[in-house]
């Protein structure tokens, strides 16, 4: 967790573009007791009402509340609702540049709210028309723009702005000057994004732009994910996804190199409203990638961010002390799971299976772990590259003694489990009593397991794993390290 906090204090520090589709969120707010006598329609009686930036104004809003200054392009119609998105831009910290149209009004979605459900939305709004005359302008500014920022990022709410002439434009000199830009899409013409760094479509957009359906709950899933790569790659010339998957998070794939796949859990414990979520997911994965995180670090940050904001009513940000605050909570309760991490067989099973609904990869491996030293972690190492959740089955004390002698083990089994899970590669430990882990193996049914010194021959756990159409791997081991040879050396 310790990493987090210093991508946090780049944040302020990492300029941060953000072009496109702003509107005007318009929240009204009050109560419904009776149904009217004119139609069967609630009446709706006003308390209050708020309006906020929506959009891509939203991203913007989310940016400067998480700590940054980031610059806004984009248009808005020469009217009072203009001026007011101007003012609100201001007021929330960003810098901006906005082209005010006569013909075109300011977009704004008006939603009626009682007792905190959504009643109906409302929107006024036009297509922003393609204006040629504009682009040379609109170049020179975004131009302007790139050439100071770390990152930019495109809010796709298909309202205009983003046609095939203006969104190339944007990307290309984006490329030109080595800037990453990063796609929120929008309908199902991806050629418009050809040669974006990353684009992040949810499920039905990557159904729009592949054609493939994802199931998270599906075996096929990476399969699935690593079929649309394709098509993004050569159909698009994007190179990166990220895929948000509603409840199960999020999921990230290379297009050149599919098999480096990351995927993220949801952080929401309890959902007041998704509007605006997906601004927060962007603007907290932009400004994470642009303060240098790791995509995988980068994706935490934007799923925590989301969590904490769809808990609020409207369309809310995320502030940089919220962000920081769940951080400690969530090392806090990493620091507990390393006591939460040893666990049982009956209470594995429920786990396991549920891991295995989202997709998970399930690896197991067993010994005694007496002396952790240098050839158990690469062990460890080697096993956890090849599954998405690792399980270490130790031998009890009483195990040991059985085949090791009476001076066996140097660590009693609570010391060994401890330190096992400890380990952030270490997902769960189980201690058992049996000669073999081949019980373990039966009722959990991982994916793979792996170990090093056996072969398939005299490795019964293996041979019930490959019985049922699993994968047994025999780990590399690091030769000069064993509990023995320890023992042996503090003995002289």
């Amino acid at each position: 967790m310790n990493q987090f906090y210093s991508y946090l204090d780049r944040f302020r520090n990492t300029k941060v573009t953000v072009i496109g589709d702003i509107m005007l969120d318009r929240f009204l707010y009050g109560t419904v007791e009776r149904i009217s006598p004119e139609a069967p329609v609630p009446i709706f009686r006003l308390d209050h009402e708020e309006v906020m930036l929506g959009g891509a104004g939203n991203v913007a809003a989310n940016l400067a509340s998480l700590g940054c200054k980031p610059t806004f392009l984009g248009f808005v119609g020469l009217d009072t609702n203009g001026k007011l998105v101007t003012s609100l831009l201001k007021n929330a910290g960003s810098h901006s540049h906005l082209y005010r149209l006569k013909n075109h009004p300011t977009i704004i979605k008006t939603r009626f709210i009682a007792n905190h459900n959504h009643l109906l939305r409302a929107d006024a709004e036009k297509l922003l028309p393609f204006v040629p005359e504009l682009l040379p302008k609109f170049s020179k500014l975004v131009k302007q723009a790139i050439k100071m920022t770390d990152i930019v990022l495109l809010s796709d709410y298909n309202k205009g702005i983003f046609n095939q002439e203006t969104t190339q434009m944007i990307i290309n000199l984006c490329n030109k000057f080595n800037i990453p830009v990063i796609v929120d899409p929008k309908g199902n013409d991806y050629s418009k994004y050809r040669g974006a760094t990353l684009i992040k479509p949810n499920i039905k957009e990557f159904f729009d732009a592949t054609g493939i359906k994802l199931n998270p709950d599906s075996p096929q899933f990476d399969d699935e994910l690593k079929q649309g790569a394709d098509i993004f790659l050569k159909q698009y010339g994007i190179k990166n996804i990220i895929v948000t998957l509603s409840e199960y998070g999020m999921a990230y794939i290379s297009c050149e190199n599919k098999n480096f796949i990351v995927k993220i859990p949801t952080e929401a414990k309890e959902v007041f409203d998704v509007s605006g979520a997906g601004d927060t997911s962007l603007a907290t994965l932009g400004i994470a990638l642009g303060a240098k995180a790791p995509i995988a670090e980068a994706m935490q940050l934007a799923n925590i961010a989301s969590g904490i904001v769809v808990g609020k009513l409207g369309t809310a940000t995320v502030s940089f002390n919220e962000l920081k605050a769940k951080l400690a909570t969530k090392k806090c309760e990493s620091q507990c799971h390393r006591i939460n991490k040893i666990i049982s067989l009956s209470d594995a099973k429920p786990i396991i299976d549920e891991l295995k609904k989202r997709g998970k990869k399930i690896g197991f491996t067993n010994g005694c772990f007496d002396l952790l030293h240098l050839g158990h972690l690469s062990s460890l190492q080697q096993a956890k590259n090849v599954c998405d959740i690792l399980i270490v089955g130790v031998n009890s004390d009483d195990s040991i003694k059985k085949y090791k002698g009476a001076d066996r083990p140097i660590q009693d089994q609570n010391t060994r489990a401890t330190l096992l899970a400890s380990l952030e590669l270490v997902d769960y430990v189980i201690v058992f009593n049996e000669d073999n882990a081949c019980h373990i193996v039966e009722e959990l049914r991982p994916d793979v397991i792996a170990k090093e010194g056996y072969t398939i021959d005299n490795w019964p756990e293996a041979q019930k794993v490959v019985s049922y159409g699993g994968e047994a791997i025999i780990l590399e081991r690091i030769e000069g390290y064993s509990t023995s040879q320890l023992v042996a050396k503090c003995k002289k």
